[in-house]
């Protein structure tokens, strides 16, 4: 498969996990070898996620991937037969981002019995954010003051959200290894984008 197949462990382990997840695999490594090209891998994760639609179930996946000096997201999801193709299809996107355009990583984990929590142990599940300011959600609310009397028009009040990229594992239905593939993959990219030359 190219450069892919050619080159270090860690593009290997990639090619392995695509694999495993056993949706459009060539598709799909397809794709994100065309975004990688030559550059070695630093981390990456594979995520696949099931829905159901109606009376349809969807695969989507999701494989992200940390070069050296980009972040690439790359997206698959498949399509049911509709009007406008008279059979199944499957869509895949990839966007490479310069590290130096990540501007928010947000790690939100939730354990078990937190009063016995032990330092290394793996969250039940975690959420990666991660913006770069391509996609934001601003959240405004009618702006009030103190008095409760007061009929004066405040204007709005609110805050904006960089949210690009949303990731949900949890250990029941991405089991423990992939919990743990997405805090590693969430920790190199910190210690890449914290790097104050990029």
């Amino acid at each position: 498969m190219g450069v892919m197949a050619k080159t270090s462990t860690t593009t290997q382990g990639l090619r392995a996990a695509i694999e495993r997840s056993g949706y459009y695999p060539a598709l799909v490594a397809e794709a994100v070898e065309a975004a990688v090209g030559g550059e070695p891998i630093r981390s990456y994760l594979v995520h696949q996620e099931t829905t159901f639609d109606q009376n349809e179930v969807r695969r989507h996946v999701t494989v992200l991937v940390l070069t050296g000096n980009r972040f690439i997201v790359s997206h698959t999801d498949e399509q049911a037969a509709d009007s406008t193709s008279p059979t199944p299809y499957a869509t895949t996107s990839t966007e490479s981002v310069k590290l130096g355009r990540i501007s928010s990583i947000v790690v939100s984990r939730v354990v078990a019995n937190p009063e016995s929590y032990k330092p290394g142990t793996l969250p039940r599940e975690i959420v990666l954010t991660i913006g770069w300011g391509a996609v934001s959600r601003i959240d405004l609310e009618p702006a009030a003051c103190g008095d409760p009397n007061c009929e004066a028009d405040h204007g709005y009040t609110g805050n904006s959200t960089a949210d690009d990229l949303s990731l949900r594992v949890s250990e029941a239905g991405d089991g423990p290894e992939t919990v743990r593939q997405a805090l590693d993959f969430a920790q190199a990219l910190s210690e890449a984008t914290a790097d104050p030359t990029r």
